[in-house]
């Protein structure tokens, strides 16, 4: 399928524009790097506890950050997600993990001190497990006449606890039990005896990650990126030429040094989806890069005598549909993931909306003029060698030539 036929766009000739935008760009996001001191890592790389709290209503931020700031040793770090749903993310940094599971306790009591109900006994059911709900249930039903085997109470909490997972993790009243299965009206009154509802819940998306688990794992994430690109040079050298390959991978280069500044301007965490998200695109403008670099070999092995910059460019637009159907598809797709992925995939999908844009204009507007600037010096060099060849036995004969000695001519005519 073809969206563009015989098209002669010239590409090269409009290099500049994209080229001084890229080197902004490039400048903006290292300057924010330098001013942040480095790219703001996620919990997985710089080590710490990471808990998601999600409320029935508007998150109130203040009161929480003001809460956990009097009980931590440290000021946590409180956030809202950007796609308007009522969660926040807290998280703690620790020197080891006895630290980071204390501090998680803390976060949790101090939850529950500011909006639950510690005084009246009652288990929480917003932040209970399967087990938990089984446990409290079991005696109370017992004396409530209702004759269930402890299977079959194992089999309740579960049942209890999957229908509110079902719902977001959150039930706004006990009532709304009376939907899920096995639960008589009879059981729902020993419930309600036995438990309340907080308007939030926490314990059910909480990480922690020792500072040198996430040493090491920035340390691969980084290894990863090097060892994929250094493959990707090798690669393109043996199967076109050194510079092709330069070429490819400064692009590649580009494109990451940009989506990671971008990541420091809007200041979002690099995590490990993100990571994945930047392997990704370093392989799809990789794969951009080379289909156009292999048509271009194509067009030259077909009529050499064709300037570079012309094959260059009717190599650009021979591809074109290609690269339009390609990252047009995979941009929707990842525009799609952006806007109603979640706050999960959000980094990750963030990062592939960045590079997909940036990656697809870096194969025309950076490797392909980086190939034609080589190949013009070399050329101009080429040139340059015979004439300083030619002209280097005249000024060797002239500086053999002997000269003339003053006073013997005037001598001999004397004489």
């Amino acid at each position: 399928m073809e969206l563009f036929k015989a098209t002669n766009f010239d590409f090269l000739g409009k290099k500049w524009p994209f080229i001084i935008a890229s080197l902004i760009l490039t400048a903006a996001g290292l300057v924010s790097l330098a001013a942040k001191g480095g790219p703001k890592y996620g919990i997985e790389f710089k080590g710490g506890m990471l808990m998601t709290v999600k409320f029935q209503s508007t998150p109130p931020v203040e009161q929480v950050r003001s809460v956990l700031a009097s009980a931590l040793s440290s000021p946590p770090s409180v956030q809202t997600f950007e796609n308007g749903s009522n969660e926040i993310e807290i998280g703690t940094e620790g020197a080891d993990d006895a630290t980071l599971s204390k501090n998680r306790q803390i976060v949790l009591d101090t939850l529950v001190k500011t909006f639950g109900q510690p005084g009246n006994g009652k288990l929480d059911l917003n932040n209970a497990s399967a087990g938990q709900v089984a446990d409290r249930l079991r005696d109370p039903l017992q004396k409530a006449g209702v004759s269930l085997t402890d299977p079959q109470v194992n089999d309740l909490g579960s049942a209890i606890v999957g229908w509110r997972d079902q719902r977001g993790g959150l039930i706004s009243s006990l009532d709304q039990l009376s939907a899920a299965a096995g639960v008589t009206p009879k059981i729902l009154e020993v419930v309600k005896q036995q438990a309340y509802i907080a308007p939030y819940t926490a314990a059910r998306n909480i990480e922690i990650v020792g500072p040198k688990v996430g040493a090491e794992l920035r340390s691969q994430a980084i290894n990863a990126t090097l060892l994929a690109l250094a493959g990707m040079l090798v690669y393109i050298w043996f199967r076109f030429e050194w510079i092709y390959g330069v070429g490819a991978v400064i692009a590649v280069f580009h494109d990451t040094i940009i989506t990671i500044g971008l990541f420091s301007l809007f200041d979002k965490e690099i995590s490990l989806t993100v990571i994945a998200a930047l392997l990704t695109l370093v392989g799809y403008s990789m794969n951009d890069t080379i289909v156009i670099f292999d048509r271009v070999r194509e067009n030259l092995s077909l009529n050499r005598r064709e300037k570079l910059e012309d094959v260059i460019n009717r190599s650009v637009n021979q591809t074109l549909s290609r690269t339009v159907m390609t990252s047009g598809l995979t941009f929707l797709t990842v525009i799609a993931l952006f806007l109603f992925g979640g706050p999960v995939l959000h980094g990750f999908s963030f990062a592939l909306v960045a590079g997909i844009i940036v990656g697809t204009y870096s194969s025309v507007f950076v490797a392909s003029p980086i190939v034609l600037f080589w190949h013009n010096w070399a050329d101009a060099r080429r040139k340059a060698a015979p004439a300083v060849a030619a002209s280097a036995p005249v000024v060797k004969a002239a500086a053999s030539a002997p000269k003339p000695q003053a006073g013997k001519g005037s001598v001999r005519a004397a004489k």
